[in-house]
């Protein structure tokens, strides 16, 4: 669950042997809550609207979303595939499907009313294994269904890669670098929905696969020095990369794969290597409540953000219309305009929140 849409998870020398061995204890016990792995999804998913609404370029470097986002999700896919590969990638699939479906259902009518004719492609709706269609009119809402597109791919080729990462977790998870640097040095992308598919897949795949790695152990067995070594030129490389190869002036990572690829894969590398013991949060009952929220509901937050920032727009351009508000408040402020679309996420997350209980084989909730 990009942080962007585009404008739009070795003591290695002595461990490694051990680590091809197979999946060792895992860093959460099975069934308890990893309220470090909770924050950081929340945070990522504040970060993704906060981009989307000041486009500021900064923000990616400061906090890489979307790697933190896939490595999570990375580590929760390896766990779950403990249980049978079939039924967990049906799991997968139903819990994304549905809420996008219904997603679909009301911006796919909004369309329609704005002029857009579906053609054949229309089935990317259905089951995205490529960009879904739709018009300028709708762009901006379905834009960002890249990572869900994303995310589809790495779901179902996960029982095969964690299959390979355990055969070898080092070298698997080295070489996983491998597809971008290609992709961006010496092969070209190809056009249209492979191109896209292929891309976002090389650029996060090294984020996934420590989420892996994160799962089973791998991450706390590497040597501290080591990881301060290797993280640091991964970010040096992508930082580097990012200032050498500016698209249109901006340093944006979102519009330049290799520096996005490398820049999150040191950042989740230090994120999930270092974790801080989040256990208090239990006891900041409104915080821990906001978090438990942002994670129950995430895909409808990240689903229906930009629907609640172009719904923003004609909501303010009414309110510049009631002379006490064009008197006594922002209008014109950005930061208003990210107040009034936190509300109508809110409003998202009520009208909407219960598909994700239902898409769980859950009782549908108001609130989790």
């Amino acid at each position: 669950m990009g942080g962007a849409h585009r404008k739009g998870g070795p003591q290695v020398a002595v461990h490694t042997e051990e680590a091809a061995a197979g999946p060792v204890m895992p860093a959460t016990p099975k069934g308890a809550r990893d309220r470090y792995f909770d924050a950081l999804r929340a945070f990522a998913l504040v970060r993704v609207i906060t981009y989307h609404t000041f486009e500021w370029p900064w923000l990616g470097l400061v906090f890489p979303s979307m790697g933190v986002m896939f490595a999570l999700a990375g580590s929760l896919m390896a766990r779950s595939l403990e249980r049978p590969a079939p039924r967990v990638v049906r799991g997968r699939l139903r819990r994304l499907l549905i809420p996008l479906w219904v997603f679909a259902l009301v911006i796919g009518t909004a369309m329609l009313v704005h002029g857009w004719l579906p053609g054949p492609d229309v089935l990317y709706w259905v089951l995205p294994v490529g960009d879904p269609p739709g018009n300028a009119w709708g762009e901006q809402a379905w834009a960002v269904l890249w990572y869900l597109r994303t995310y589809l791919w790495f779901v179902l080729l996960s029982p095969v890669l964690l299959r390979a990462f355990r055969l070898a977790p080092l070298p698997v998870l080295a070489l996983s670098l491998v597809p971008v640097v290609v992709l961006e040095t010496v092969a070209s992308v190809p056009d249209g929905r492979l191109g896209s598919a292929l891309s976002d897949l090389s650029v996060f795949l090294f984020c996934w696969l420590l989420g892996f790695a994160h799962r089973d152990g791998v991450l706390d067995r590497m040597r501290p020095a080591l990881v301060v070594t290797v993280a640091p030129a991964l970010l040096a490389a992508g930082a580097w990369w990012a200032f050498h190869h500016r698209v249109d002036g901006s340093y944006d990572l979102d519009d330049i794969p290799l520096a996005q690829a490398l820049w999150s894969a040191g950042f989740v590398l230090l994120l999930l290597r270092f974790r801080p013991d989040f256990g208090g949060l239990a006891r900041h009952r409104v915080a821990d409540r906001i978090v438990k929220i942002f994670n129950a509901r995430a895909v409808t937050i990240y689903l229906w953000h930009e629907v609640a920032l172009m719904a923003s727009v004609p909501l303010i351009d009414i309110m510049w219309n009631v002379p006490a508000f064009e008197r006594d408040l922002p209008l014109d402020s950005m930061w208003f305009q990210f107040t009034i679309a936190w509300v109508l996420i809110a409003a998202a997350v009520a009208l909407f929140g219960w598909v994700e209980d239902i898409a769980a084989k859950r009782g549908p909730r108001l609130l989790p």
